[in-house]
Protein backbone atom coordinates (compact mmCIF):
# COMPACT_ATOMS: atom_id res chain seq x y z
CA UNK A 1 0.00 0.00 0.00
CA UNK A 2 1.57 3.52 -1.24
CA UNK A 3 1.70 5.98 1.68
CA UNK A 4 2.68 8.71 -0.86
CA UNK A 5 0.40 10.56 -2.91
CA UNK A 6 1.18 9.67 -6.33
CA UNK A 7 0.64 11.68 -8.99
CA UNK A 8 2.05 11.02 -12.93
CA UNK A 9 3.25 14.34 -14.54
CA UNK A 10 4.72 15.25 -18.21
CA UNK A 11 8.42 15.52 -17.14
CA UNK A 12 8.57 19.32 -18.83
CA UNK A 13 5.87 20.65 -16.27
CA UNK A 14 7.96 19.28 -13.87
CA UNK A 15 10.76 21.51 -15.04
CA UNK A 16 12.95 18.90 -16.74
CA UNK A 17 14.47 20.38 -19.81
CA UNK A 18 13.08 17.57 -22.23
CA UNK A 19 11.26 19.01 -24.65
CA UNK A 20 12.29 19.32 -28.69
CA UNK A 21 13.90 22.37 -28.32
CA UNK A 22 15.47 21.19 -24.92
CA UNK A 23 13.16 23.81 -23.02
CA UNK A 24 11.08 22.74 -20.39
CA UNK A 25 7.54 24.11 -18.90
CA UNK A 26 8.11 24.05 -15.46
CA UNK A 27 4.45 25.05 -13.40
CA UNK A 28 5.00 27.17 -10.63
CA UNK A 29 2.44 25.95 -8.62
CA UNK A 30 3.16 22.21 -9.15
CA UNK A 31 6.88 23.06 -8.21
CA UNK A 32 6.28 25.52 -5.44
CA UNK A 33 2.57 25.01 -4.11
CA UNK A 34 2.08 20.72 -4.66
CA UNK A 35 5.29 19.46 -4.31
CA UNK A 36 5.14 19.22 -0.27
CA UNK A 37 2.36 17.14 -0.87
CA UNK A 38 2.53 15.27 -3.81
CA UNK A 39 5.25 12.41 -5.28
CA UNK A 40 5.32 12.92 -8.72
CA UNK A 41 5.78 10.46 -11.29
CA UNK A 42 7.96 12.39 -14.02
CA UNK A 43 6.89 11.18 -17.52
CA UNK A 44 7.92 12.28 -21.09
CA UNK A 45 6.17 10.00 -23.55
CA UNK A 46 8.53 11.15 -26.44
CA UNK A 47 12.09 10.80 -24.71
CA UNK A 48 10.35 7.33 -23.33
CA UNK A 49 10.08 5.99 -27.15
CA UNK A 50 13.38 6.96 -27.84
CA UNK A 51 13.26 10.64 -29.73
CA UNK A 52 16.19 12.55 -28.54
CA UNK A 53 16.98 15.56 -27.18
CA UNK A 54 16.62 18.25 -28.53
CA UNK A 55 14.40 16.72 -31.78
CA UNK A 56 12.25 17.67 -34.64
CA UNK A 57 9.12 18.58 -34.02
CA UNK A 58 6.04 16.19 -34.28
CA UNK A 59 2.42 16.96 -34.72
CA UNK A 60 -0.96 14.98 -35.16
CA UNK A 61 -2.75 14.25 -39.03
CA UNK A 62 -5.67 12.79 -39.94
CA UNK A 63 -6.37 10.67 -42.57
CA UNK A 64 -9.31 9.09 -43.44
CA UNK A 65 -7.99 5.82 -41.77
CA UNK A 66 -6.35 7.00 -38.32
CA UNK A 67 -4.79 9.96 -36.69
CA UNK A 68 -0.99 9.68 -36.61
CA UNK A 69 2.19 10.66 -35.19
CA UNK A 70 4.70 11.86 -37.43
CA UNK A 71 7.10 14.78 -37.74
CA UNK A 72 6.35 18.08 -38.69
CA UNK A 73 8.84 18.12 -41.48
CA UNK A 74 8.51 14.78 -42.81
CA UNK A 75 5.63 12.65 -42.22
CA UNK A 76 7.22 9.38 -43.29
CA UNK A 77 8.56 9.03 -40.18
CA UNK A 78 5.74 7.54 -38.02
CA UNK A 79 5.96 7.27 -34.08
CA UNK A 80 2.30 6.43 -34.02
CA UNK A 81 3.06 2.59 -33.25
CA UNK A 82 5.58 2.97 -30.91
CA UNK A 83 3.90 5.79 -28.83
CA UNK A 84 0.88 3.54 -28.46
CA UNK A 85 2.74 0.52 -27.31
CA UNK A 86 4.79 2.91 -24.77
CA UNK A 87 1.61 4.30 -23.61
CA UNK A 88 0.06 0.96 -22.81
CA UNK A 89 3.69 -0.25 -21.04
CA UNK A 90 3.06 2.50 -19.31
CA UNK A 91 -0.05 2.30 -18.55
CA UNK A 92 0.02 -1.86 -17.23
CA UNK A 93 3.12 -0.17 -14.87
CA UNK A 94 1.20 3.10 -13.11
CA UNK A 95 -2.19 0.74 -12.78
CA UNK A 96 0.30 -1.58 -10.10
CA UNK A 97 0.34 1.32 -8.06
CA UNK A 98 -2.70 3.78 -6.60
CA UNK A 99 -1.80 6.73 -8.67
CA UNK A 100 -3.96 9.32 -7.66
CA UNK A 101 -4.01 11.87 -10.61
CA UNK A 102 -2.34 12.92 -13.20
CA UNK A 103 -0.77 16.72 -14.70
CA UNK A 104 0.20 16.40 -18.40
CA UNK A 105 0.95 19.36 -20.83
CA UNK A 106 -1.55 21.00 -22.73
CA UNK A 107 -1.42 21.23 -26.49
CA UNK A 108 1.40 18.20 -26.93
CA UNK A 109 0.25 15.54 -29.63
CA UNK A 110 1.69 13.30 -27.03
CA UNK A 111 0.52 14.63 -23.54
CA UNK A 112 -2.56 16.92 -24.57
CA UNK A 113 -5.75 15.98 -23.14
CA UNK A 114 -7.82 18.59 -24.78
CA UNK A 115 -7.84 20.91 -27.96
CA UNK A 116 -4.89 19.21 -29.47
CA UNK A 117 -4.39 20.32 -33.42
CA UNK A 118 -4.94 17.30 -35.56
CA UNK A 119 -3.71 18.20 -39.10
CA UNK A 120 -5.34 17.57 -42.17
CA UNK A 121 -6.78 18.92 -45.63
CA UNK A 122 -4.01 21.73 -45.29
CA UNK A 123 -5.34 23.14 -42.32
CA UNK A 124 -5.49 22.58 -37.89
CA UNK A 125 -8.47 21.70 -35.98
CA UNK A 126 -8.17 21.38 -32.49
CA UNK A 127 -10.26 18.62 -31.97
CA UNK A 128 -7.72 16.07 -30.79
CA UNK A 129 -5.99 14.48 -27.65
CA UNK A 130 -2.40 13.13 -27.16
CA UNK A 131 -1.83 9.92 -27.89
CA UNK A 132 0.15 8.72 -24.74
CA UNK A 133 -2.86 10.85 -22.79
CA UNK A 134 -5.72 9.43 -24.76
CA UNK A 135 -4.40 5.65 -23.75
CA UNK A 136 -4.18 6.75 -20.47
CA UNK A 137 -8.28 8.10 -20.14
CA UNK A 138 -9.36 4.90 -22.14
CA UNK A 139 -7.53 2.59 -19.30
CA UNK A 140 -8.13 4.59 -15.89
CA UNK A 141 -10.79 6.36 -16.53
CA UNK A 142 -11.26 6.78 -12.86
CA UNK A 143 -7.93 9.01 -12.76
CA UNK A 144 -8.28 12.60 -11.84
CA UNK A 145 -5.96 13.84 -15.35
CA UNK A 146 -6.08 17.79 -15.71
CA UNK A 147 -3.94 19.99 -18.04
CA UNK A 148 -1.09 22.53 -16.58
CA UNK A 149 -2.18 25.80 -18.02
CA UNK A 150 -5.77 24.98 -16.86
CA UNK A 151 -4.74 24.72 -13.06
CA UNK A 152 -4.43 28.78 -13.52
CA UNK A 153 -8.09 28.25 -13.01
CA UNK A 154 -9.09 28.48 -9.39
CA UNK A 155 -11.85 26.62 -9.37
CA UNK A 156 -10.46 23.95 -12.09
CA UNK A 157 -7.42 23.84 -9.99
CA UNK A 158 -9.18 22.82 -7.01
CA UNK A 159 -11.90 20.61 -8.34
CA UNK A 160 -8.35 18.81 -9.56
CA UNK A 161 -6.58 18.97 -6.02
CA UNK A 162 -10.15 17.51 -4.73
CA UNK A 163 -10.27 14.78 -6.84
CA UNK A 164 -6.81 13.50 -5.89
CA UNK A 165 -6.93 14.06 -2.37
CA UNK A 166 -10.37 12.31 -2.75
CA UNK A 167 -9.18 9.47 -4.19
CA UNK A 168 -5.98 8.99 -2.04
CA UNK A 169 -8.58 8.99 0.94
CA UNK A 170 -10.58 5.81 -0.49
CA UNK A 171 -7.15 3.60 -1.44
CA UNK A 172 -5.97 4.53 2.10
CA UNK A 173 -9.40 4.19 3.36
CA UNK A 174 -9.55 0.53 1.58
CA UNK A 175 -6.63 -0.49 2.19
CA UNK A 176 -4.26 -3.78 1.17
CA UNK A 177 -8.08 -5.92 1.89
CA UNK A 178 -11.43 -4.16 1.27
CA UNK A 179 -14.43 -4.63 3.34
CA UNK A 180 -18.05 -3.77 2.87
CA UNK A 181 -18.02 -1.83 6.07
CA UNK A 182 -14.85 0.10 4.86
CA UNK A 183 -16.71 1.23 1.79
CA UNK A 184 -19.76 2.16 3.98
CA UNK A 185 -17.50 4.16 6.23
CA UNK A 186 -15.90 5.91 3.30
CA UNK A 187 -18.80 6.61 1.43
CA UNK A 188 -20.73 8.43 4.87
CA UNK A 189 -17.86 10.84 5.41
CA UNK A 190 -18.30 11.73 1.66
CA UNK A 191 -21.77 12.10 1.07
CA UNK A 192 -21.84 15.98 1.56
CA UNK A 193 -19.17 16.26 -0.91
CA UNK A 194 -20.81 14.42 -3.57
CA UNK A 195 -23.95 16.75 -3.04
CA UNK A 196 -21.79 19.67 -3.87
CA UNK A 197 -20.07 18.32 -6.48
CA UNK A 198 -23.04 16.18 -8.12
CA UNK A 199 -26.47 15.32 -6.18
CA UNK A 200 -27.87 13.14 -8.89
CA UNK A 201 -24.79 11.53 -8.41
CA UNK A 202 -24.80 11.46 -4.78
CA UNK A 203 -28.12 9.53 -4.71
CA UNK A 204 -26.51 7.04 -7.53
CA UNK A 205 -24.03 6.09 -5.22
CA UNK A 206 -25.80 6.00 -2.13
CA UNK A 207 -28.51 3.54 -3.94
CA UNK A 208 -25.07 1.47 -5.24
CA UNK A 209 -23.72 1.06 -1.97
CA UNK A 210 -27.19 0.18 -0.43
CA UNK A 211 -26.94 -2.78 -2.91
CA UNK A 212 -23.07 -3.77 -1.89
CA UNK A 213 -23.80 -7.20 -0.39
CA UNK A 214 -25.03 -8.56 -3.82
CA UNK A 215 -21.39 -7.87 -5.42
CA UNK A 216 -18.33 -9.31 -5.26
CA UNK A 217 -16.31 -6.59 -3.13
CA UNK A 218 -13.50 -6.30 -5.94
CA UNK A 219 -15.82 -5.91 -8.39
CA UNK A 220 -17.89 -3.48 -6.25
CA UNK A 221 -14.58 -1.14 -4.98
CA UNK A 222 -13.90 -1.01 -8.86
CA UNK A 223 -17.57 0.20 -9.58
CA UNK A 224 -17.57 2.23 -6.56
CA UNK A 225 -14.42 4.52 -8.04
CA UNK A 226 -15.47 4.48 -11.16
CA UNK A 227 -18.96 6.23 -9.87
CA UNK A 228 -17.27 8.46 -7.23
CA UNK A 229 -14.80 9.93 -9.41
CA UNK A 230 -16.70 10.45 -12.53
CA UNK A 231 -19.09 12.10 -9.90
CA UNK A 232 -15.82 14.51 -7.93
CA UNK A 233 -15.52 15.27 -11.94
CA UNK A 234 -18.59 18.01 -11.88
CA UNK A 235 -17.54 20.90 -10.32
CA UNK A 236 -18.53 22.08 -7.14
CA UNK A 237 -21.53 24.70 -7.93
CA UNK A 238 -22.77 27.84 -5.91
CA UNK A 239 -25.86 26.24 -6.03
CA UNK A 240 -24.95 23.00 -5.16
CA UNK A 241 -22.32 24.41 -2.28
CA UNK A 242 -25.52 26.83 -0.96
CA UNK A 243 -27.26 23.59 -0.57
CA UNK A 244 -25.12 21.34 1.56
CA UNK A 245 -24.62 24.95 3.89
CA UNK A 246 -28.40 24.65 4.36
CA UNK A 247 -28.57 21.06 5.59
CA UNK A 248 -25.85 22.00 7.25
CA UNK A 249 -27.55 24.65 9.18
CA UNK A 250 -30.75 22.38 10.04
CA UNK A 251 -27.99 20.06 12.60
CA UNK A 252 -27.72 23.61 14.99
CA UNK A 253 -31.69 24.67 14.68
CA UNK A 254 -31.82 23.68 18.20
CA UNK A 255 -28.77 25.10 19.69
CA UNK A 256 -28.13 27.84 18.21
CA UNK A 257 -30.21 30.89 20.03
CA UNK A 258 -32.16 33.33 17.37
CA UNK A 259 -29.08 36.08 16.34
CA UNK A 260 -26.88 32.90 15.88
CA UNK A 261 -29.18 31.57 13.55
CA UNK A 262 -29.89 34.72 12.22
CA UNK A 263 -26.13 35.22 11.60
CA UNK A 264 -25.86 32.05 10.02
CA UNK A 265 -28.43 32.88 7.50
CA UNK A 266 -27.38 35.65 6.38
CA UNK A 267 -23.65 34.46 5.99
CA UNK A 268 -24.60 31.33 3.60
CA UNK A 269 -27.03 34.01 1.93
CA UNK A 270 -23.53 36.39 0.84
CA UNK A 271 -21.74 33.67 -0.20
CA UNK A 272 -25.16 32.57 -2.32
CA UNK A 273 -25.34 35.92 -3.79
CA UNK A 274 -20.82 35.77 -4.34
CA UNK A 275 -20.20 38.78 -1.62
CA UNK A 276 -18.12 36.05 0.21
CA UNK A 277 -16.24 33.62 -0.85
CA UNK A 278 -17.14 29.52 0.71
CA UNK A 279 -14.58 29.65 3.44
CA UNK A 280 -16.62 32.65 5.11
CA UNK A 281 -19.63 30.07 5.63
CA UNK A 282 -17.56 27.00 6.55
CA UNK A 283 -15.40 29.37 8.80
CA UNK A 284 -18.77 29.95 10.88
CA UNK A 285 -20.14 26.34 10.49
CA UNK A 286 -17.08 24.79 12.13
CA UNK A 287 -17.43 27.59 14.42
CA UNK A 288 -20.65 26.03 16.20
CA UNK A 289 -19.23 22.39 15.07
CA UNK A 290 -16.70 23.19 17.71
CA UNK A 291 -18.98 24.45 20.54
CA UNK A 292 -21.98 22.03 19.70
CA UNK A 293 -20.18 18.74 18.14
CA UNK A 294 -21.68 16.24 16.30
CA UNK A 295 -20.24 12.73 15.47
CA UNK A 296 -21.48 12.77 11.71
CA UNK A 297 -20.95 16.47 10.59
CA UNK A 298 -17.17 16.15 12.67
CA UNK A 299 -15.86 13.34 9.92
CA UNK A 300 -17.55 14.80 6.97
CA UNK A 301 -14.71 15.35 4.27
CA UNK A 302 -16.42 18.49 2.85
CA UNK A 303 -15.19 20.62 5.69
CA UNK A 304 -11.51 20.19 4.76
CA UNK A 305 -10.57 18.05 1.52
CA UNK A 306 -7.37 19.14 1.59
CA UNK A 307 -4.81 20.45 3.74
CA UNK A 308 -5.94 24.14 4.25
CA UNK A 309 -2.43 25.21 3.22
CA UNK A 310 -3.23 25.08 -0.36
CA UNK A 311 -5.51 27.78 0.38
CA UNK A 312 -7.61 26.81 -2.85
CA UNK A 313 -11.16 28.31 -1.30
CA UNK A 314 -10.21 31.69 -0.74
CA UNK A 315 -11.76 32.21 -4.43
CA UNK A 316 -14.19 30.07 -4.26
Amino acid sequence: MDSQILVGISSCVLGEKVRFDSGHKASAFVNKELSPYLEFVSVCPEVGIGLPVPRPTIRLISDQERVALVETKDASKDYTDAMVDFAHHKVDELSQTNLCGYIVCAKSPSCGMERVKVYGNNHAEKTGVGLYTQVMLERMPWLPVEEDGRLNDPVLKENFITRIFCLYDFYQSMGDEPTRGKIIDFHSRYKLTLMAHHPDSYRELGRLVARIADYDIKEFVQHYRLGLMQAMAHRATRKNNTNVLMHLQGYFKRVLNKQQKAELRKVIDDYRVGLIPLLAPLTLIKHYLNSYPDGYLEQQKYFQPYPEELRLRYGL
